[in-house]
């Protein structure tokens, strides 16, 4: 028996967001056209140092003219998390759409995971920040 992935395609959609009621979609492409933070560090569910590359979060939030309120950031299966807007810098955390290099799967936590090196500040290894690091997010709303 072989097992097969699904790839996703450039031009899925692959994040979709609503601010005042103005929703807006990303595809992957359009993702990989905003601004690139790349970083290693470990991370609770992985072994070993990892290399994540993606959009900072406050790059698409630019995008979409947000300065304030918070951020609900929802996954596939609906899980949710709230982030404060005046919590994000410039580079964390970040949409990550490749990790070590290559896309990541849904069963590899993809293909998008919101992500913060862990590893470059202390106050980044707590249970709210880990609680945001939500995986397979899809959706992203602003309040």
């Amino acid at each position: 028996m072989t097992m097969t992935t699904l790839a996703v395609a450039d031009s899925d959609v692959m994040l979709t967001t609503t601010v005042n009621d103005v929703t807006r979609s990303f595809t992957m492409t359009e993702l990989q056209a905003l601004p690139v933070e790349r970083f290693e560090t470990k991370t609770i569910w992985t072994e070993g140092t990892q290399s994540f590359e993606g959009v900072p979060l406050a790059a698409v939030l630019d995008e979409l003219g947000v300065t304030e309120g918070t951020v609900s950031a929802q996954a596939i299966n609906d899980y949710a998390v709230d982030i404060p807007v005046d919590e994000i810098t410039e580079t964390a955390p970040i949409i990550a759409y490749h990790q070590n290099g290559g896309a990541m799967s849904r069963r590899d936590k993809g293909p998008l995971w919101l992500v913060y090196p862990y590893d470059s500040h202390p106050e980044l290894q707590s249970e709210v920040i880990y609680s945001r690091s939500i995986w397979q997010m899809d959706r992203l709303s602003v309040k």
